[in-house]
């Protein structure tokens, strides 16, 4: 199978795999593990004919596979699998992402699933000066973002790189929970937190039907801020527009220059 949109739905290259369509296979599958349709449909809560319809198309979104391959009691999980990927496997190494080396020229990635990622990666957040001096102080509690991974788990390291005219890694916190919600209630919820405008929280969610509220604990300055010259001479950094993952090399770094970093 390979992943079209949010869509899946199997490659017909041949004629002898035209008629085997996703639904197909679940039906395959549902019927190997000794189901019936009505005993699928109660588990998922919905009418036996949607499972029928389910087991009649030749495409299916990812939430529906997920849950109706759950209510067999098995998990989703997708991978990509690279060819002539020998060039990506430093990169992939250097950002701690987890993969599978068929050979020297394939790999193995999963790209859904709780396995994709190791549990905790620091994260970098590029932030202005002014609410940077916030985290560190108590004040600032809660980081704003149009997008970020919900996966993140409590308790995961959050450097803070200060943009110009700083330009420095100068901070850090620990990241509690992670909201994802309308920008409205984002707002009502998180605002005086987050020490922004109202104008300023319209503007940066303008568009937007999903915001996220980061909450970030224990923040504080570094001992030493790491300059950007200094973070790109020793580890090919580039600052974020947003927030990235730091590579394994920096946080060694870290803990070896500054004891004051773990928790």
């Amino acid at each position: 199978m390979k992943v079209v949109g949010r869509v899946f739905e199997p490659q017909t290259d041949s004629p002898e795999v035209a008629d085997h369509h996703i639904g197909h296979r679940l039906r395959e599958l549902r019927q190997l593990a000794g189901l019936t349709q009505a005993q699928v449909a109660e588990r998922l809560q919905i009418g036996q004919s949607s499972v029928t319809r389910m087991e009649g198309r030749r495409d299916l979104r990812i939430s529906t596979l997920r849950d109706y391959l759950g209510a067999m009691g098995a998990s989703l999980r997708i991978n990509a699998h690279f060819h002539n990927a020998a060039d990506m496997i430093n990169s992939l190494r250097e950002a701690d992402y987890r993969f599978e080396q068929i050979d020297e020229n394939q790999l193995l990635l999963p790209i859904v699933g709780e396995d994709r990622l190791p549990p905790h990666r620091d994260v970098v957040f590029s932030i202005k000066p002014k609410y940077s001096h916030k985290i560190t102080t108590g004040e600032k509690t809660i980081e704003l973002r149009r997008r970020f991974p919900m996966s993140v788990p409590v308790g995961t390291t959050a450097l803070i790189y200060e943009t110009s005219p700083t330009r420095a890694l100068a901070g850090i916190a620990e990241i509690g929970e992670v909201h994802r919600r309308d920008p409205q209630e984002i707002w009502k919820n998180f605002g005086e937190q987050a020490c922004i405008t109202r104008k300023e929280f319209d503007a940066y969610f303008a568009g937007v039907d999903r915001a996220y509220a980061i909450e970030l604990k224990h923040g504080r300055r570094l001992p030493r801020a790491l300059e950007l010259s200094e973070l790109r001479e020793r580890f090919s950094f580039e600052p974020p527009q947003s927030f990235l993952y730091a590579t394994p090399k920096l946080r060694e770094a870290l803990l070896y220059e500054f004891s004051q970093v773990p928790y």
